[in-house]
């Protein structure tokens, strides 16, 4: 090189290293105020928000280039982290129905009562990280992989009926929107930011959806005391061919319940893996968690009968309009070996189908038969994912795909091609009766359009039908909710435009939700849906369908199940206590399904008034009343002198009461509760036999009858919560 030469290459150096960083990355920021929109290699878009159809109401076209660029871009955003739930927890069992289904469908698992399908199932919230809470505010997922002799089989749904969009195409928007913002990476698994509760305003179909997410259900108590739904719309079809539209439902036998706002905040510090460990927990004792499957199914010509397009996936199917029919039951009986291997490895595609069961034209289930297979591909950077263990069918597979990365089969012979003659025409084409599957007959005919069927155009009447179905403490919880997540967006439009949505789900309810934010109620018009909507043929026939103004079933606290099976139950001790009196009570419990856990300041052996000792299970600063169903508080002079002057003890007390608990104390227990001084408290009487029950506070005096105090108290454990001391707001815990 030259003297020249490297004068001139090392001015270059100078110039560039002279840069700042920033002024590096100028090039490469960009911002979109002011442009069009545009595709990846710059073709300005039209329209976003339907996917390109052959017909307002018929299926997605694969000739959808735009879609598939957005989707696919959306796919592969993150790695090797799934997009949305992320953080999941799994368990192994097995489904087993009731009767044969042979008159809807010919689906093998289906049609023989003795027959038990394996199953694996993962639960898992939609929005954080790995690392994120268990408790957050957020939907849940419930995925169900069947391995049937036909092949596998996915139930891919969540713990909430319907969903935020009608469309797949808005997916990658709802999910950036709702996800922390791109610039800070905050708020971590919560949608309680402006983002999107900008994007939720400007999309009133995202409503519904809302309601349901506000309310308790977004805070379960557990994986096993929570629902299913498989959101779409599929088809049963059964041996002679005959097409009948279906919704799935997972019922916990355990009833559905949930957490309260202030516990889910506090379990997110205390224990940020409460649901998975609670799930493991449950099957590692033996309390394997069952569910009902059930379908509402609906004949082809009964299509049109509602007033909601059965295919909109922001809609359900009222129970009353079309009852729930209990099918058969799933029991969850062992935890993985493997957390990676298993429960991060699952591969779910809703694609994955067996003979008798299809899908629809529901344009958010088309789009996600694109994306869940093709997030796959970019989890696990190979085809091949299916033949990792956890993924394998149980039937055997024969097909002439190849090699790639992760590979395990080894393929032998030369014939890799189909058809052949040199491997004997093999693997060959099953015929429809020997199991090959073949899809539903359908008519389509319609022109090229990107645009949704009018019928879809109706986004408020079910989320009024939602809180029209709760009880007054439900709704109270999601008017609180709501003040809760508009409470943290900054901009007051958006809590304006919100509000104004929610005045077309309910005046009283917006103005409760206005009054919490700080903004005005406007009663003008609500955000337009930007998606393209046409009239056709469909929208005619729902206009004078059926509906109802009130559901009974969509409530939690309507449909409780009276059970003390698997709850959790705290007794606070001391030494010094009452030791035949913790043995009663506990025994009792025991037996009637609950488990009991013995709490003090400290881990030790303590020690009861007459000598004998009991182990310790939980120190109170590894745990807390969040962590239980109930308290109880035997008697013992020592043992409740001392905790009458522990914070922890007494917090324990209050903070049970405050979050609805049934509370129980015998003899010199009474005292402890007394020393909390929880509003209006009604005990039993000094120098009586009496047993006094008050808002789920059981109390027994000296010579009381230890069969009715435990029978009181047992009842007031299956009641869950009592919602009547949510009034008492004065309570320091």
């Amino acid at each position: 090189m030259s003297n020249q030469d490297k004068s001139t290459s090392s001015a270059s150096t100078t110039h560039v290293n002279d840069k700042t960083k920033n002024e590096q990355l100028d090039q490469f920021r960009r911002g979109d105020e002011g442009e069009y929109m545009t595709t990846d290699h710059g073709l300005r878009i039209n329209h976003t928000d339907d996917s390109l159809k052959a017909g307002s109401h018929g299926p997605t076209l694969m000739e959808d280039f735009h879609f598939r660029e957005k989707m696919t871009h959306f796919d592969h955003e993150n790695i090797p982290e799934r997009i949305v739930h992320a953080r999941g927890s799994a368990a192994h069992g097995f489904f087993q129905p009731y009767a044969s289904m042979a008159k809807y469908t010919k689906a093998k698992f289906l049609s023989d009562p003795d027959k038990k399908t394996p199953v694996f199932v993962r639960f898992s919230t939609v929005v954080g990280s790995r690392g994120s809470a268990d408790t957050v505010r957020d939907g849940r997922g419930f995925a169900t992989k069947f391995y049937t002799e036909e092949g596998n089989y996915d139930l891919v749904g969540n713990n909430i009926a319907p969903f935020f969009i009608q469309d797949a195409n808005k997916f990658p928007d709802l999910v950036h929107a709702i996800k922390p913002d791109p610039d800070n990476e905050m708020p971590q698994a919560s949608a309680a930011h402006d983002t999107f509760w900008d994007f939720a305003s400007l999309m009133p179909e995202t409503t519904h959806m809302i309601m349901w997410v506000l309310s308790d259900r977004g805070i379960p108590r557990s994986f096993r005391m929570m629902e299913g739904f498989g959101v779409h719309t599929f088809r049963f079809i059964n041996e002679q061919g005959k097409s009948r539209f279906v919704k799935f439902h997972w019922r916990p036998l355990l009833g559905t319940h949930s957490l309260v706002w202030d516990e889910a905040q506090k379990l997110a510090g205390k224990d940020p893996d409460w649901l998975r460990r609670d799930l493991w927990e449950a099957i590692d004792m033996g309390e394997y968690p069952e569910y009902e499957l059930s379908v509402q199914v609906v004949e082809e010509e009964d299509e049109f009968k509602f007033d909601f397009d059965l295919l909109d996936a922001t809609k359900l199917i009222p129970e009353e309009l079309v009852p729930l029919e209990p099918i058969g039951k799933m029991t969850l009986n062992r935890n993985p070996d493997n957390f990676f291997a298993e429960t991060e490895q699952v591969a779910f595609h809703p694609g994955n189908l067996v003979p008798g069961i299809d899908v629809t034209n529901d344009p958010l289930l088309q789009g996600r038969l694109f994306s869940y297979l093709d997030t796959q591909l970019n989890r696990f950077n190979s085809t091949n994912f299916t033949e990792v263990p956890i993924n394998r069918p149980v039937c055997p597979v024969h097909n002439n795909q190849q090699n790639g990365f992760m590979r395990q089969t080894i393929n032998k012979g030369k014939a890799n091609y189909f058809p052949n003659s040199i491997g004997n025409g093999c693997p060959m084409m099953a015929p429809e009766k020997m199991g090959g599957y073949v899809h539903h007959m359908e008519k389509v005919e319609g022109h090229k359009i990107r645009a949704r069927s009018e019928s879809f155009n109706n986004h408020y009447s079910q989320a009024t039908l939602f809180w029209n179905s709760m009880t007054p403490a439900e709704k109270k919880h999601i008017v609180e909710a709501a003040h809760f997540e508009l409470g943290k967006v900054e901009s007051y439009e958006i809590r304006e435009r919100m509000v104004a949505n929610f005045y077309k789900v309910d005046p009283a309810f917006a103005k409760l939700v206005a009054d919490g934010i700080g903004v005005d109620v406007k009663k003008g018009e609500d955000s337009p849906s930007t998606g393209n909507f046409v009239e056709d043929e469909a929208s005619k026939k729902i206009k004078n369908g059926k509906s109802v103004k009130e559901s009974p079933a969509l409530s939690m606290e309507k449909n409780k199940v009276a059970t003390v099976k698997s709850r959790k139950v705290a007794i606070l001790l001391e030494d010094g206590f009452n030791y035949d009196e913790v043995t009663e009570i506990k025994e009792a419990l025991t037996k009637a399904g609950a488990n009991v856990k013995i709490v003090s300041k400290i881990f030790k052996n303590l020690q009861a008034s007459n000598g004998k000792t009991m182990k310790v299970d939980k120190s109170h600063v590894t745990t807390g009343s969040i962590m239980f169903d109930a308290v109880y508080v035997p008697g013992g002079v020592a043992s409740v002198a001392a905790m009458k002057k522990q914070g922890d003890a007494l917090h324990f007390i209050l903070e049970a009461y405050k979050h609805c608990k049934a509370i129980g104390a015998s003899t010199e227990g009474i005292e402890l509760i007394e020393a909390a001084q929880l509003p209006g408290l009604i005990v039993a009487k000094a120098n009586t036999e009496e047993i006094a029950t008050s808002k789920g506070i059981i109390t027994a005096r000296k010579g009381a009858s230890v069969e009715e105090f435990t029978s009181a108290f047992l009842d007031a454990i299956s009641k869950h919560r009592h919602w009547e001391r949510e009034d008492k707001i004065m309570v320091p815990a």
